[in-house]
Formats: structure tokens, C-alpha cells, sequence
């Protein structure tokens, strides 16, 4: 494999034909970071929108470092894993009181900051500070796996590890960032996943032991995913004199410390439910059942409407509804269920 010839022509292909986006008009870190925080595990046009808004909010690291939680939180409904922002707002804190205020231009200390793991913070590091740091994802393990006709199991931490290194000796000196963005670029736009890759348009395809063996499907290789877990639950829309209830979650596991509609394990029968939570009487409509589906969790909920008529829950938060849709960040768990209990008060 010629490392400087791949690496050259993808350099150039990238100079070409990169997307435009938000976060690639500036060298500024903190936006760097922000962007590859937002966009684990989520699509590049979702995540546009919201890193807008963050920013306008949240404009340096230490506008981040004192904002309040809801109002991070309400920031990024919607994009789901939560724990993502909270980790955020942590790392910055330790950067206005370690560094004043700028991110480290030194990968290890990128490393010690909240929510920054290996990927992240070569991700950082060459970008923001042209250091020879390797980021590696399912993007890049893709096209470096096809590139190489490599067989390790992509999943296994080891695999990982070892293509950092060799992607490392590959990064040409005063390129760093533009050859790992370029990488990312090819993964995300060209040799893509579940179906054909774009071979036909790939700058490095003449290098591609894949493409050259007509195995590119074959690539990469991954061992099967766990089984989800299965979860019933009743969730309920309760209402009361122009007001909605609101529980928080636990501090801990699924959705942690986040604000949701009233929920409970489904083998709980329903008046039984209520009464636990102080609700007395109500009528009750059935909703649509739904479904939510989290990386090794899947929610299966059943859904009510519930007309509070006597009420002595102490528990939960009971708001207007413009005020939770302004003021609330509301998992996307829920969203439907939120919907459709706000068409039949309008009905």
C-alpha cells in the first residue's frame, strides 16, 4: 500500500468535494469539539440545526461552563443521549478552571476532560491543533477495512487501537486535520454502509484491495449485535385544570435525571397505578400503543389519556403546556405520546 500516494489523492478529493458544513468554516476547538460531540451516534443534516442554536446560546466554552442544565438540555431535545451535554458542560468547567477557558492543545489532556474518549480527542487534536492524532470511527474502520481487505472483527477494542496507530504513520506532516476529515468524509459520502459503496467515484479506489477483489461487501467485518432488551411500560398523559404532569427520572440508567410523561411497569393494572401516584379518579381514553427503540433497550408502551378529576399526587410536576414545550426538554421517547395527548385537548 503507497501510504503517501492514498493519503495525497484523498487530501485532494477532500479539498474538492467536501461538504460545506458549520463546524468546518472555523479552526475555533470549542466548535470542533461541540460538532463531534453532537454528531456520535446522529445524521450530519440533523445535527446542523442544533448546533446552531447551541451556539448562539452557548458561544465560548465558558458561556457553556455556566449555562443552566434545562436550558442545555432544552438545547438538545431531540438528539437524544443526554449524558452527552451533561459531559459537556463538565469538561467545561474543568477547562475555564484548569485552562482558562481554551482546550488543551495536547491530546493526553484532551483525554482526561469528561466525554472525551480516544476518537474525540484525535479528532481535536488534528484538527484544531494539526497534532498527528488519529479518529477513528465506523466511518474510517469501514473504508480502511476495505482498503486493506482486513478481517478483524472492527467491534473489538484491539482492531480499533491498531488502526489508530497505523492511520498515524499515514497522516502527512502540516495535514493532519484535512487527511482525518478527509477519511471521514469518504466514509460518510463515498464507501458507505449497508449496501453498494460509491466505488465509482472513490479517489483512492485503484488502491482498494476490496474493490480490486470485487469482495467489497464483505467488509467490514463485525460480529453480530446483542439481542435488545425488551421493556413494557404504561405511559400516561395526565391533565388536571389546564395542567400536565411531569415526573424526573432517577439520577441513574436510561434517560437519567430527565424530565418524561408519568410512566410505570406495564404488569401494574391502571387505577392501581394512579391511586399509587395520588390520582384518585380520572377518566381515562386509551391512546396509540408505541414503540421506542434505544441502542440495547427497546420500549414497548402502552399509552393513556388521563382527565384528572380528583388528585392529590405531591409528586409530579404539573405545568402548562406552553411552558413545557418552551422550557422542557422531553426525550424522544415520548414525543408521540405528547402529540397525541395534545390533539385530544385540542379536540
Amino acid at each position: 500500500m503507497d501510504e503517501y500516494l492514498i493519503s495525497n489523492k484523498l487530501i485532494q478529493w477532500y479539498k474538492k468535494n467536501a461538504r460545506d458544513l458549520p463546524w468546518r468554516r472555523t479552526k475555533d476547538p470549542y466548535y470542533i469539539w461541540l460538532s463531534e460531540i453532537m454528531l456520535q451516534q446522529t445524521r450530519v443534516e440533523a445535527v446542523k440545526p442544533y448546533f446552531e442554536r447551541f451556539i448562539q446560546v452557548c458561544p465560548t466554552i465558558e458561556a457553556l461552563a455556566n449555562a443552566e442544565e434545562e436550558t442545555l438540555l432544552k438545547l438538545w431535545e431531540g438528539l437524544g443521549y443526554y449524558s452527552r451535554v451533561r459531559n459537556l458542560q463538565e469538561a467545561a468547567k474543568t477547562v475555564v478552571e484548569v485552562y482558562n477557558g481554551n482546550l488543551p492543545a495536547d491530546y493526553h489532556a484532551l483525554r482526561n476532560l469528561k466525554g472525551i474518549g480516544p476518537y474525540t480527542a484525535g479528532a481535536i487534536a488534528s484538527i484544531a491543533f494539526s497534532l498527528p492524532y488519529a479518529a477513528v470511527d465506523g466511518n474510517v474502520l469501514r473504508v480502511m477495512s476495505r482498503l486493506t481487505a482486513d478481517s478483524r472483527d472492527i467491534t473489538l477494542g484491539s482492531t480499533k487501537r491498531a488502526w489508530e496507530d497505523e492511520i498515524q504513520q499515514m497522516m502527512p506532516r502540516g495535514e493532519e486535520g484535512t487527511f482525518t476529515q478527509a477519511l471521514m468524509e469518504l466514509g460518510a459520502t463515498v464507501c458507505l454502509p449497508n449496501g453498494m459503496p460509491k466505488c465509482q467515484v472513490c479517489p483512492i479506489r485503484e488502491y482498494c484491495q476490496a474493490y480490486r477483489k470485487n469482495t467489497v461487501l464483505m467488509f467490514p467485518v463485525k460480529s453480530p449485535k446483542k439481542q435488545r432488551k425488551k421493556e413494557y411500560l404504561s405511559v400516561f398523559f395526565l391533565w388536571e385544570k389546564g395542567k400536565i404532569a411531569m415526573g424526573k427520572r432517577e439520577k441513574k440508567g436510561l434517560l437519567s435525571g430527565l424530565w418524561q410523561l408519568p410512566n410505570c411497569n406495564l404488569d401494574l393494572a391502571l387505577p392501581a397505578a394512579l391511586r399509587e401516584w395520588g390520582i384518585i379518579s380520572g377518566e381515562i381514553q386509551e391512546m396509540k400503543p408505541q414503540k421506542h427503540i434505544f441502542t440495547h433497550i427497546e420500549w414497548h408502551m402502552n399509552c393513556y389519556f388521563v382527565d384528572v378529576k380528583e388528585n392529590e399526587n405531591k409528586t409530579f410536576l404539573w405545568l402548562e403546556k406552553e411552558t413545557i414545550e418552551q422550557e422542557y426538554a422531553l426525550p424522544s421517547a415520548f414525543k408521540k405520546i405528547w402529540k397525541e395527548g395534545c390533539r385530544i385537548l385540542e379536540g
